[in-house]
């Protein structure tokens, strides 16, 4: 939005073609985030903002699936680390600003960090990340998305495309691992006991 002179007290829409990136410091990304708290509002490593509208129904009953697998897990091993859910943003060590769709930070590496670094967005790349492909979304950025996280220090990380029944398991140094409409996924080591039910997610 922008905002005309005092004395009019009129807001105009700005409607930004998407050729046009719009770029902001952190600082005002912050500030950004503060004011606009119904926008998952992502940054990339460049500065480039990035706004995500709220999600459709069955994008939300897919999260809300998620989320709620991984708390369940998470009440049995808060021991272990922290879990998060969509609305929470990290600053990774390349600068970008990312909010996965569901996440969780291991204890050793939450305790490491300073107070000043778990401000507002925590200076972490999570060990376990979650990407939700929704039916607007294009695959190819998410797969750059999840290709960040694991350069930027990312254990595992699982990409959900409902649309194919697909998922793509990420590594740190081993090539991506697809699979076709499996009915659940491991935590492996990072996560151990925790199994993701798919039945919810792929509808």
């Amino acid at each position: 939005m922008i905002q005309t002179p005092a004395s009019q007290h009129q807001t105009l829409p700005l409607n930004l073609p998407s050729s046009i990136g719009l770029y902001v410091t952190q600082e005002q990304f912050t500030l950004l985030s503060a004011a606009n708290r119904d926008l998952k509002l992502e940054r990339t490593a460049r500065g480039e903002l990035i706004v995500n509208p709220p999600t459709g129904w069955e994008t939300g009953e897919r999260n809300f699936s998620i989320s709620g697998q991984l708390y369940r897990w998470y009440e049995d091993n808060d021991d272990l680390g922290k879990a998060f859910d969509s609305s929470t943003g990290f600053i990774l060590p390349n600068g970008a600003t990312r909010s996965p769709d569901a996440c969780w930070v291991s204890q050793e590496r939450w305790d490491g960090l300073s107070g000043e670094q778990k401000g507002t967005f925590a200076n972490i790349c999570p060990d376990f990340v979650i990407e939700l492909r929704s039916s607007s979304d294009r695959i190819e950025p998410l797969q750059e998305k999840m290709r960040e996280y694991i350069e930027n220090g990312a254990r595992l990380g699982w990409l959900l495309d409902p649309q194919q029944k697909q998922v793509e398991i990420y590594r740190q140094d081993l090539p991506v691992e697809v699979l076709e409409n499996p009915e659940s996924l491991s935590g492996e080591e990072v996560l151990p006991g925790f199994v993701l039910n798919l039945r919810r997610v792929w509808g």
